[in-house]
């Protein structure tokens, strides 16, 4: 699967209660990306955050909160994202969603073969 140099961001901020019918959202939106057939995604968990309620959740020892703040990043085509949000938006009952155009450099592990070093 490739990705193309100039591409689409799509970033999606949640929290860790957050359900899409039994599952927890975040691992709903992976799998559905995954069958979609998309570059890839990432969830990345944060030790504190606020959103739109305002209300902190954070991961201090005195006060430790189930519902911490998640961001799930995908990374491909604009024509693939953009097929990705009515089924993203069926999902989601809140939360916020960004997107950006990036610039991919590299996408999996093959590389070409360096250049011949200097003896």
């Amino acid at each position: 699967m490739q990705i193309p140099r100039n591409a689409t961001l799509l970033r999606i901020f949640t929290g860790e209660n957050d359900r899409c019918g039994h599952q927890p959202l975040y691992e709903a939106i992976v799998l559905k990306a995954r069958e979609m057939h998309l570059g890839g995604a990432t969830v990345l968990r944060g030790p504190m955050g606020f959103g739109h309620s305002s209300r902190l959740h954070t991961a201090k020892i005195l006060r430790l909160s189930e519902d911490l703040p998640l961001v799930i990043e995908i990374v491909d085509s604009e024509e693939k994202i953009d097929a990705f949000l009515p089924v993203l938006d069926r999902m989601m009952s809140s939360g916020l969603v960004t997107l950006e155009k990036v610039q991919v450099l590299q996408y999996g592990t093959e590389r070409t073969a360096p250049s011949a070093e200097p003896a």
